[in-house]
């Protein structure tokens, strides 16, 4: 893996800095929405408006706040350990959080014909790597300065799970049922969310879970919802071996709906699974709901899954 320069490019930012205050922090860290990592914004930031993280009244500062696998936070680390010294003239530097050790980077660039400033740091979180990229337009470096993001990086936290009603809250759609599901965790804040009985430390597979989440893709004919639905059952994540038992149309609360099932392997203990997957469709988008249990499981599993598609409803 390649030091942060390459982690930086994740961020596309736009237009110029106006006006800012002054860089003292405001009192306590702040979580973004759906995300455990955290930190004490400067002042002049506010929670993002089309982003997770933070960025300016006038949207030109920006920071990106989000997570990633475990094992992204190791590669960076053994990359800066391999390489002090850095490359292209970019150096890397450590510092400390509440988290551990967190690495960062610090770099001139362009967005388009603005000079800017990005920064770029990973910290570890355990089961998985927090990541924070920060974007400052050149006529804003004054006022957000190299010790300013400095300080702010070495606020960061971490926050072991987000709230349920918090993840849930960001979600398109109501989920009011949740099947005595031990764990919810945000696989994409406001996109798709896991209920699960294991963990991300034992691992989701070998216990029923659900992924519930839109596809932004949907068949333009109704006679086109079959090959569809087939064809996306058979490339569900993690999911080998696949063969599907059954697919049929069905309604979901009064909508047109597809419902597939398939034995499979998954996990990295080659759990053998079965996995149902049910289709709503309705306007430019469609809610896929996934479910995978055990195979021995499964009897008591499906009525879960059952239950919390059927109290999945449009937020008004």
């Amino acid at each position: 893996m390649k030091p942060f320069r390459l982690l930086s490019a994740v961020l596309v930012f736009v237009t110029a800095m106006c006006a800012a205050s002054f860089a003292a922090f405001a009192a306590d860290p702040v979580f973004p929405p759906g995300v455990r990592v955290g930190m004490t914004p400067l002042v002049g930031l506010s929670r993002a408006k089309s982003f997770v993280g933070f960025e300016t009244e006038d949207q030109s500062v920006k920071v990106l706040v989000t997570e990633l696998p475990a094992e992204a936070y190791g590669e960076v680390m053994n990359a800066f350990k391999a390489n002090p010294a850095g490359s292209g003239g970019i150096k890397p530097e450590s510092i400390e959080t509440s988290a551990g050790l967190a690495y960062y980077t610090a770099e001139n660039a362009k967005d388009g014909a603005t000079t800017v400033r990005r920064y770029s740091m990973i910290l570890p979180g355990g089961t998985f790597s927090g990541y924070v990229a920060v974007q400052i337009p050149e006529n804003a470096t004054k006022i957000y300065t190299d010790d300013a993001v400095r300080q702010m990086f070495a606020s960061a936290v971490i926050r072991k799970q987000v709230p349920v009603e918090e993840q849930l809250g960001l979600m398109p759609f109501k989920i009011s049922e949740l099947s005595d599901f031990k764990n919810i965790r945000t696989l994409a804040p406001g996109a798709a969310i896991i209920l699960a009985d294991g963990d991300e430390v034992t691992g989701f597979e070998p216990a029923p879970f659900m992924v519930i989440g839109l596809m932004g893709a949907t068949p333009a004919q109704p006679e086109d919802r079959g090959r569809f639905a087939q064809q996306a059952a058979t490339t569900i994540p993690g999911v080998r071996d696949a063969r599907i038992t059954m697919s049929e149309p069905i309604r979901i609360d009064g909508m047109p709906g597809y419902e597939t099932r398939i034995d499979a392997t998954s996990g990295k203990d080659n759990t053998a699974v079965t996995v149902v997957q049910w289709l709503r469709f309705g306007g430019s988008n469609a809610l896929r709901i996934i479910g995978s249990a055990p195979r021995d499981e499964w009897p008591k599993a499906f009525p879960r899954f059952r239950a919390v598609r059927d109290g999945i409803q449009p937020r008004g």
